[in-house]
């Protein structure tokens, strides 16, 4: 079975299809803005139409080495990952 969704305009512009299986579809749960503050739309799977890239503010901690390498980073927006 698969169902047609609606999309938000900016989803529809960039092409994304609007038919999804069934076992591709969960129940939406929105984010908690107490934890997640400020959020936009183009933050989240590069919808940002402007090409804007995500800066580094500062690598707080890393651990290993080469392609075993972890880094923990404070990205500009606060957000630490």
């Amino acid at each position: 079975s698969s169902f047609k969704i609606e999309l938000p305009p900016e989803l529809r512009r960039r092409g994304v299809h609007d038919v999804f299986h069934a076992s591709l579809l969960r129940l939406h749960v929105p984010n908690d803005d107490r934890l997640f503050p400020g959020r936009l739309a183009y933050q989240v799977a590069a919808l940002d139409p402007s090409g804007k890239e995500w800066a580094i503010d500062r690598i707080v901690r890393h651990s290993g080495t080469g392609a075993d390498a972890q880094l923990l980073v404070r990205w500009s927006s606060g957000d630490e990952t």
